[in-house]
């Protein structure tokens, strides 16, 4: 498995991307860093450029990039603006790429939570109709995109891994794959045993402490099934922690050694 961390989680900076971590992932000996395409996508020319230096200036890679969408480009709901997505879509997948980024995470709940009244069926097809769009374009730039099942208290749309199984699978296409967050797979009360039914879909996995979503310190009883069920489907993907944290440096350290213990029991 290859094992990496969310930044704007623990960003400190003005812009929220969280980039004055990476040299620290590099030297902890995490693989990769995860930063937040809608974030970045907010930057002008120039500053993408110098973030991209940095990134290739540290020793790890961006190879993954969460919040694809922002709320100001809506998926769902009256006022879905077709050409303003695919614009945005087009250009959001070239900044991934020239990040040397694989994955993208489908999360997205401020663009894509169905507004009050609006149909919850039809919705979900105009998600779907989104996702069928951006697999093309995803495929130009070699770009998977892993859809992530959230929860209801953060969104009332594909709120457990079943739901975004069923969304893969209704979806079928070859860039369209599914992501597992233990968190969010944990607030819902979903069984880990999902990861043996999706298998070959699951292509990216978020993991925290449920306890105040904060990065894992020891080895709780929830997370051995978890990973011995992703041992079972062969997963050998990424591994992100999306986590708070008051003291990253130690947090983070701590929490590299949880994974790789997990990884190998």
């Amino acid at each position: 498995m290859r094992f990496g961390c969310c930044a704007n989680m623990v960003a400190t900076g003005p812009d929220g991307i969280g980039l004055e971590i990476v040299e620290q992932l590099a030297e902890l000996g995490y693989d990769y860093i995860e930063l937040s395409l809608a974030h970045m996508m907010a930057l002008p020319k120039a500053e993408f450029s110098a973030l991209a230096r940095r990134v290739a200036r540290s020793g790890i890679r961006c190879e993954a990039c969460n919040n694809f969408y922002p709320r100001t480009v809506r998926l769902t709901g009256d006022v879905v603006d077709w050409p303003q997505l695919q614009n945005y879509t087009g250009r959001a997948l070239a900044r991934a790429a020239e990040l040397g980024a694989q994955t993208i995470v489908f999360g997205s709940s401020g663009a894509k939570n169905v507004p009050e009244g609006f149909p919850m069926a039809r919705a979900w097809e105009q998600i779907v109709e989104s996702l069928c769009m951006v697999d093309p374009l995803a495929a130009e730039h070699g770009i998977t995109i892993a859809i992530e099942p959230l929860n209801r208290r953060e969104s009332n749309i594909v709120l457990t891994a079943r739901e975004g199984l069923a969304l893969t699978r209704q979806v079928d296409r070859p860039r369209i794959k599914l992501l597992v967050d233990y968190y969010h797979m944990t607030l819902e009360d979903e069984s880990p045993d999902i990861l043996l039914e999706a298998g070959p879909e699951v292509r990216h996995i978020h993991f925290a402490r449920v306890e105040g979503r904060s990065f894992p310190a020891e080895i709780e009883i929830g997370y051995h099934p978890f990973f011995a069920n992703l041992r079972k489907i062969g997963y050998d993907g990424r591994v992100r922690v999306e986590a708070y944290t008051t003291d990253f440096q130690t947090a983070a350290a701590r929490a590299l050694g949880v994974l790789k213990q997990l990884q190998d029991a």
